[in-house]
């Protein structure tokens, strides 16, 4: 730990002293830029605000010429000078006018709107076909020049307007014989406006003295109207500028420049101090830097847990897990390093210790067998001897069919128990030992039944030796023997296409519920020097068999109080790998 902590004081300090020149060159140039940045924005905004007057002063001067070139149609001159015979011929030639006026509207990228007003026949034809002759309006006088109309007499919206009328010599509207009008939304303008905004960090709108502004739609409204207060009182006269004016309690940068075509201002005011606004982020950027060297200072110490410490205590945790008997801990961490091929090593090892504990534990399995097959291949004397006495006394009775029932079921039941050399056989071979040895039973006590009923698919798989008959044996000698009076062992088969099950049952005296939780309890324990080779035995041997999934289950039988035990297993395993185990 102690080491962790003088590393990360010497990178600490590293990172410092190359802070302290870092920091000793940005402000000798910090306050050189701020002397040549200072004249330069100032120059910047004005040219910004030149270039947008020229964008709308081209748009302006392209509207102001659709006048003139409408006037100049030969179809809309055919309809005014009423160049038509028939009223068909003049309903024709207007929806040819109308039709002029819309394509020549739509030619512009504003939004704009070409009409044609006729004095003498009170109509007006128009590329809107919502405008409509409205006396009032033509008592204005005319609009020879671009006017800005607030909406009087055009209740659509507030525009600017410029109007063209034959005679030239007319003053009012109402006087003249054609009127030739183009015009076009306000709404163009804050539109330019918005685009012109999002390019800087001021806040513009035209102005001219005596009239409302035409502002951007997200004008400070209470700062825009004193801006434009103060410009009245000053009295703009020059065509471009800027002035500082104190609103607020703020100095701010008012840049004003003149159109051409309109005559009126495009101002743009902006705090003074948002002038430098380039160099305090500079200063802003240098401090991020510096802040970003501390934090990757940071970072490196973090890298160093991360890759090195964090590592290690896997490791740890690892060694820690196989000392405490889990041999299938794992280290699930991939660190991108040289501590990578430690822990694939570990891995590696873990796995093979775990392989290695299988391994042993499989030849304790193999051992249990074997001395299953001791066990097999000793005579049981007491039963040999009950047989053979049962034997003698049916012949000294003369009773030849016992004798020879006993004699040969006894020879083919020591047969089979003998026969070590082969582990796997059929459920039918299994079957038949259990009908020798229930056949020996009955002779000697004359009161064991049993009923064997098992599907053909189940008769003609194959499990390992002596599966059944230690279970049998328990049901004859714990279970018929202490009762009283005839007893019966039941065995069928069932199988549901994935898992096969044999039920062996028996209505004999039966186990009480403490003693069945024990035996239970003894088929899950772990192998031991004191353990018979019974029924914990089959139980372990199909498991290993089969897998884990598979095994015996011990139950109290539910119709005759008796004992039932149920051999599970699952599909069918592989005969030549058990053979090779």
């Amino acid at each position: 730990m102690a080491a962790k902590k003088n590393t990360f004081r010497k990178m600490v300090l590293i990172i410092f002293l190359l802070l302290v020149p870092i920091a000793c060159v940005y402000m000798y140039s910090h306050q050189v830029s701020i002397n040549v940045l200072r004249s330069e924005i100032q120059g910047n905004l004005l040219n910004r605000q030149q270039f947008f007057i020229s964008q709308v002063d081209a748009a302006v001067d392209q509207l102001a010429m659709f006048p003139v070139i409408v006037g100049h149609d030969p179809f809309i001159r055919e309809y005014v000078g009423k160049k038509y015979s028939t009223a068909l011929d003049r309903l024709l030639l207007q929806s040819r006018v109308i039709e002029k006026l819309g394509y020549q509207s739509a030619s512009s990228e504003w939004t704009n709107e070409l009409n044609i007003y006729l004095a003498e026949e009170k109509q007006v034809l128009s590329s809107n076909i919502f405008v409509t002759y409205n006396d009032a309006y033509m008592k204005q006088p005319i609009k020879a020049n671009w006017t800005y109309d607030q909406g009087s007499g055009k209740p659509l919206y507030d525009s600017f307007v410029r109007q063209i009328a034959e005679p030239a010599s007319a003053l009012g509207l109402e006087k003249t014989h054609v009127i030739y009008e183009v015009r076009f939304s306000a709404e163009n303008l804050r539109l330019m406006l918005d685009h012109f905004k999002a390019g800087g960090k001021g806040d513009p709108f035209l102005y001219i003295p005596g009239m409302p502004g035409v502002y951007n739609h997200s004008v400070t409204s209470p700062l825009a109207a004193i801006v434009t207060q103060q410009l009245d009182k000053q009295k703009i006269e020059a065509d471009s500028g800027n002035r500082i004016l104190e609103l607020d309690s703020k100095k701010y940068l008012i840049n004003f420049v003149k159109s051409n075509t309109l005559g009126w201002y495009l101002v743009d005011y902006v705090p003074l101090e948002q002038t430098l606004l380039p160099i305090n982020k500079s200063r802003n950027f240098f401090y991020v830097a510096i802040s970003l060297l501390l934090v990757a200072g940071m970072v490196a110490a973090y890298l160093l847990y991360r890759h090195v410490q964090r590592p290690i205590a896997k490791l740890l945790q690892g060694v820690m897990l196989l000392k405490r008997g889990v041999y299938s801990a794992r280290i699930d961490y991939k660190p991108n390093n040289e501590f990578d091929f430690l822990i694939r090593r570990f891995n590696e090892m873990a796995e093979e210790i775990q392989e290695l504990i299988e391994k042993v534990y499989a030849e304790q399995l193999r051992s249990r067998e074997a001395t299953l097959k001791q066990l097999q291949a000793q005579i049981n004397p007491h039963f040999l001897y009950n047989c053979l006495y049962f034997i003698s006394n049916m012949a000294m009775l003369e009773d030849k069919q016992s004798v020879v029932a006993m004699a040969n079921n006894l020879g083919d039941y020591y047969r089979y128990t003998t026969r070590v050399e082969k582990q796997l056989v059929s459920v039918r071979e299994e079957l038949q030992l259990i009908t020798n040895y229930l056949t020996i039973q009955n002779l000697r006590m004359e009161r064991v039944c049993y009923e064997i009923d098992v599907p053909e698919a189940i008769l003609a798989m194959t499990i390992p030796r002596l599966l059944l008959q230690p279970l049998v044996e328990n049901a004859v000698i714990h279970g018929l023997e202490r009762k009283a009076g005839k007893g019966l062992i039941r065995i069928s088969g069932e199988s549901d296409g994935y898992e096969h099950r044999i039920i062996i049952e028996d209505n004999g005296v039966g186990v009480t519920t403490a003693q069945l939780a024990e035996l239970r309890q003894t088929l899950d324990e772990p192998m031991s020097e004191q353990m018979g080779c019974g029924v914990w035995n089959v139980h372990q041997r199909l498991q290993h068999y089969f897998g884990p999934a598979s095994g015996l289950e011990l139950m109290t039988a539910d119709d005759n109080g008796g004992f039932k035990s149920i051999l599970k297993w699952k599909e069918p395993m592989n005969v030549s790998a058990v053979d090779r185990r």
